[in-house]
């Protein structure tokens, strides 16, 4: 297959996660409970069968069509309409927010990077030993998020760049781990070795140039295991970005601001996924 057929494929398959994500996110808020909240509700001079009729008119001018369609008419005219919680343009909440997460993400996968490179490097190259040097990363899986971002807090050590590194790492050791012990197993390494060469020529020449393909492909991990923790880490280091406002979205049922979240980390995850085109795009050339 050639590449520009690749591509093609791929950006089909991102447009196609955005739909997705778009309805997805439409369907679970339109029906989850207290989407129709009104503050008339809390109001005693209104009687039950006023409330009745306002459910009644709630469920007639707010289907899923209508939602759809007017979603999709917001995203046309180059925003994505007011939210609901804070009466503003939904375009100016991300867009002053955007900044301060990207920034954490970036420092995060590059620390998360460095760490699990530094670690998977030496302990790949074991032959005994690997299992238990492998150890602190397998406990770091097994700890929530959450439950990090506490212990961070309450031992007043490291921040929000820490736990999203941390987080990084443990994903990506794994496969780097398995990656690069495939490349020091190789004939050519062994040669290598062989010959006297120092770990260090031998990583600069020969397999860094060899995995970066497959490294590619992996920053599409990175990028995932980062967004995925994104919510947690800024809720409870309240860092003022995307992933903080998504929160206060999802606890006052603003829909607006849900699927334009939902339809920005649904591009930034398929623009990624993009990323690991590379290795075939190079195979084919």
């Amino acid at each position: 297959m050639n590449w520009p057929v690749t591509i093609a494929m791929r950006a089909g398959r991102t447009l196609l996660l955005i739909l997705c994500a778009a309805a997805g996110t439409t369907l679970l808020v339109r029906f989850a409970p207290g989407f129709f909240s009104d503050s008339r509700e809390m109001d005693a001079k209104y009687a039950p069968a006023a409330q009745d009729e306002m459910d009644a008119e709630h469920s007639q001018h707010q289907t899923v069509s209508q939602i759809a369609i007017e979603e999709a008419r917001n995203f046309l005219a180059g925003g994505f309409g007011m939210s609901r919680q804070y009466r503003v343009p939904v375009a100016e909440l991300i867009g002053a927010r955007i900044p301060l997460s990207a920034l954490l993400l970036a420092r995060g996968i590059i620390g998360g990077w460095l760490l699990a490179i530094c670690a998977a490097l030496p302990v790949s190259s074991l032959r005994k030993g690997g299992v238990l040097c492998s150890l602190p990363f397998t406990v770091l899986l097994a700890i929530p998020t959450a439950a990090m971002a506490t212990a961070c807090i309450l031992s007043e050590l490291g921040g929000p760049v820490l736990v999203l590194a941390l987080l990084v790492a443990a994903r990506d050791f794994k496969f780097l781990r398995s990656l690069l012990e495939g490349a020091w197993r190789s004939p050519h390494l062994l040669q290598g070795r062989a010959l006297g060469l120092s770990p260090r020529v031998l990583v600069k020449l020969h397999i860094l140039p060899n995995v970066l393909p497959q490294l590619c492909a992996l920053t599409t991990l990175s990028i995932v295991t980062a967004l995925g923790a994104l919510v947690p880490i800024e809720v409870i280091f309240t860092v003022p970005g995307v992933g903080q406002l998504a929160w206060a979205a999802v606890m006052n049922r603003d829909l607006p601001v849900l699927v334009a979240v939902s339809l920005l980390m649904a591009c930034v995850v398929g623009f990624a996924g993009m990323l690991s085109m590379r290795a075939p795009i190079l195979e084919a050339a």
